[in-house]
């Protein structure tokens, strides 16, 4: 008798065991479910005041660049995009097409190039250290170009282009064709003229065909360079013209910048961000400083979702800047000629 109860005894106290195991399953799904129905029911202003996730919302990232795109290079994500299809000069961000269409040709890299008078012209007597008639191999003249942005640099390379200066700007707009940058136009080998336009998404594609290529990668990241001329000889150091690699920062994969009064300030580079490469491109920035700090806010945005401020000013700047770049330059016609109001 005893036994009987007792295993009836413990077949109820299955049974309850089991009752509120059930209850309590059909509790959380319950609660699941009225959970997620509450978050669809929300309206738009609560939405806007409930607590933000982990995923980067756009609206919160401020920069001081006019335009600007940000583009994962694995997959071609765009991560980011502002004012990125506005056409406008692009400065000395052009040799960095230079640099390719060069490489592309195969010439010597040892084969010392002359710096002629011709090349001095070429550039409108712009200032450069390096003496005319002097002489330096082709693969210091590339460094030189793209870490240093020397303009008699890559006048050179242009004018010991095979079939010359018309050659090279040729190849260069056959390039930007092959890679799709339709609203791109090249009228020189330097970034000297207002002429050399693009925009922020055109050029994170041309970012991205340059990191195929070692030698820019090297070139454009290396901190400081002295070059050792010839006829007569002399030795000319060189530094980056990009502060943070200047101050040692190893994230940076491939780097150019430019200054155009037409162009502001523009900097483009490919990083490492939270174990991912990261094109980077910005145009006409607000101030001296401003390339930096908006590569530093981005930085920040991708790893953590929060951004810094900018200057009010940088926004005067921009509308002003948007109305000259939309007033002043129309779309590209499809025979890559600018049409200039």
């Amino acid at each position: 008798m005893n036994k009987i109860c007792s295993t009836s005894f413990n077949d109820n106290m299955a049974y309850v065991v089991l009752s509120i195991l059930i209850s309590f399953y059909i509790s959380i799904v319950t609660s699941t479910d009225v959970f997620a129905t509450a978050n669809n029911d929300l309206t738009k202003n609560e939405q806007s005041k409930a607590k933000p996730t982990k995923t980067i919302s756009l609206k919160f990232l401020n920069l001081a660049s006019v335009s600007a795109s940000v583009v994962e290079l694995k997959t071609g994500l765009p991560l980011y995009e502002k004012n990125a299809n506005i056409v406008m000069p692009i400065a000395s961000i052009t040799k960095l097409m230079t640099a390719m269409v060069v490489l592309d040709a195969k010439q010597s890299l040892s084969e010392e190039i002359i710096f002629g008078k011709a090349d001095r012209k070429q550039i409108n007597n712009y200032f450069s250290r390096i003496r005319v008639g002097s002489m330096l191999s082709r693969a210091d003249v590339i460094r030189i170009a793209l870490m240093s942005s020397e303009n008699l640099a890559a006048s050179a390379l242009g004018s010991n282009y095979p079939g010359g200066v018309g050659a090279i700007v040729k190849a260069m707009n056959a390039k930007a064709k092959n890679l799709a940058m339709k609203d791109t136009q090249f009228v020189d080998s330097t970034g000297l003229s207002e002429k050399n336009v693009s925009t922020a998404a055109d050029l994170a594609k041309m970012v991205a065909a340059a990191s195929k290529y070692k030698l820019i990668k090297q070139y454009t990241t290396t901190k400081v360079y002295t070059a050792r001329f010839k006829n007569p000889h002399y030795i000319q150091g060189f530094t980056n013209t990009n502060a943070l690699i200047r101050a040692g920062n190893n994230n940076i994969i491939l780097s150019k910048t430019g200054y155009l009064d037409e162009a502001g300030r523009c900097m483009v580079t490919l990083n490492r961000i939270n174990n991912k490469e990261v094109i980077i491109v910005t145009l006409d920035s607000f101030g001296k400083r401003s390339p930096v700090g908006d590569a530093k806010r981005i930085s920040k945005w991708i790893t953590t979702g929060k951004t810094g401020k900018v200057a009010k000013a940088a926004s005067r700047y921009e509308r002003e800047k948007l109305d000259y770049y939309t007033t002043k330059y129309s779309s590209i016609l499809s025979n890559k000629k600018l049409s200039l109001k």
